[in-house]
């Protein structure tokens, strides 16, 4: 009889350990993580940043002769300068008169045509002989107002300054190798095909000396004719 009633207690005792039990047998195995929310419709949430476009920009193969000097800056006279390089220019300070402003840069290989035997301040004595002087121009600073952009001819104005080495002590034995050198444009810019412009400026004025470094400033101030090939960085449709 006491046998009968334990068995009958512990009928409740097994059902109830039974049903502690099975609900922690999936905490044990681990429980499965609910379902992430579905991702949204990235045609609907997406928002497009749209890039600022690139400022325009362009590089110039340019030469120019000199035609002529007078005495502005320097005391030099009777010798001409010839060059060859390449200019850029970048849009940059937006308008100013009515003109595009852009930032302009340029490098030229430079030779000098300098009369020979040459007095301190830069006049040669003896008149019709010459002799070449190669040089370097690197003009980091310079600024160029277009007007009529995008039109079929675009006058402008450019003034760029920097320096320029030569191989020789330039227009006179007590001058320096190395002078301050200003390069200033007056002319036209023509539209061609593509992204090509035709420059034309024979209005140029180009000037060197070396500013009193030395006790004489034996430089030269010539007047030129530069024509240059523009090819337009990222085609004819690049931001204007």
């Amino acid at each position: 009889m006491i046998c009968a009633l334990a068995r009958r207690c512990a009928r409740p005792s097994r059902s109830l350990a039974l049903s502690l039990l099975f609900p922690a047998v999936p905490a044990a195995f681990g429980q499965t993580a609910p379902p992430a929310d579905p991702a949204p419709d990235s045609a609907v949430t997406r928002r497009d940043v749209p890039q600022a476009p690139s400022p325009a920009s362009e590089l110039i193969f340019e030469g120019f002769a000199s035609y002529g000097h007078y005495k502005i800056f320097a005391s030099g006279s009777g010798s001409f300068v010839y060059a060859t390089g390449v200019e850029y220019d970048r849009h940059s300070w937006g308008k100013m008169a009515g003109a595009r402003t852009d930032y302009a840069g340029e490098l030229l290989l430079v030779f000098l045509k300098e009369g020979d035997n040459p007095d301190i301040w830069g006049t040669p004595q003896n008149e019709g002989h010459y002799h070449i002087v190669p040089g370097l121009g690197i003009y980091p600073i310079g600024v160029r107002w277009i007007w009529f952009d995008g039109r079929r001819v675009m006058p402008y104005v450019s003034a760029k300054g920097g320096i320029v080495g030569f191989t020789e002590k330039a227009m006179s034995a007590k001058g320096t190798y190395e002078n301050f050198s200003l390069h200033s444009s007056l002319g036209v810019k023509v539209r061609l095909t593509g992204p090509w412009d035709l420059r034309v400026d024979l209005f140029s004025d180009y000037h060197f000396s070396d500013a009193f470094i030395v006790p004489v400033n034996p430089g030269l101030d010539v007047m030129n004719a530069n024509i240059g090939l523009v090819y337009h960085l990222g085609g004819r449709n690049a931001a204007r």
